[in-house]
């Protein structure tokens, strides 16, 4: 009930009690208090929305009385670190955001398999490993929010859960975790950082229905991506052989 109702006030906008005083970003965790926001704890603290987020591991905006929020980045220093899974996390994204192999990964953690669940609590660092950056952070972040969507039906012009087109789907994931980007394809295209190659939570464009880039998609790795297309939100195959011609090329917004 908690939970509910401080996800109403946040959405209402309406404050129940003050945020208690400026925080200092030194103070190593705040404890979330009810009518607390990810945007009124992030100027208090003078840390961002998206490394709130990273540091956090949060997928959504969403947080409950007592949470407890790191203000500081993860240190390198730490002798152990751990993560716990999300929604949409393999063993493969788990593994490359923390630099390791699949097979330490699962050594680490005694693993006979490679299924994980929701909520699992895996180690991912020892003192020799170093705490991973909040780049790929946000990466992962663009990933876990993307996959909450598979299953949505496309919608031309459509940018919002009850439908999306291929751009819309793209602009509203990456809003969602604090980035904003163009509305468009071809804005989008001609707006982010031109990169050679795709890094997990970067956008890959496609030449289709039009000349240019009319078709974009977020990469997941593995000649993956995830796109609002025709079916609705799904993943494809880069290499099969409709994608494959049609690659355009691929954008960053970290």
């Amino acid at each position: 009930m908690k939970r509910q109702l401080l996800a109403f006030a946040a959405t209402a906008g309406i404050l129940f009690t003050s945020f208690g005083g400026k925080v200092s970003a030194h103070e190593n965790i705040y404890t979330v208090k009810l009518g607390d926001t990810l945007w009124k704890i992030s100027q208090a603290s003078q840390v961002s929305i998206v490394d709130l987020m990273a540091w956090n591991n949060l997928s959504s905006d969403v947080l409950y009385v007592n949470q407890k929020l790191s203000l500081l980045a993860p240190h390198s220093h730490e002798t152990t670190v751990t993560y716990t899974v999300q929604k949409g996390d393999t063993l493969w994204i788990i593994s490359t955001r923390f630099k390791l192999s699949i097979t330490q990964l699962k050594a680490m953690n005694n693993l006979t398999s490679d299924t994980i669940y929701v909520g699992q609590i895996l180690k991912v660092s020892t003192s020799t490993i170093s705490a991973p950056n909040t780049t790929v952070s946000k990466a992962e972040m663009v990933i876990n929010e993307a996959n909450k969507y598979i299953g949505t039906p496309y919608l031309w012009g459509g940018n919002t859960p009850a439908g999306f087109d291929c751009s819309g789907y793209t602009s509203y994931v990456f809003a969602k975790i604090g980035i904003t980007i163009p509305r468009t394809a071809s804005t989008q295209w001609s707006g982010l950082k031109a990169i050679s190659s795709p890094n997990p939570g970067d956008l890959v464009f496609f030449e289709t229905y039009a000349p240019g880039p009319s078709h974009v998609g977020i990469y997941l790795g593995n000649n993956k991506f995830i796109q609002a297309g025709s079916h609705g939100v799904s993943v494809a195959d880069m290499t099969n052989s409709y994608w494959k011609p049609r690659y355009l090329g691929a954008k960053t917004a970290f």
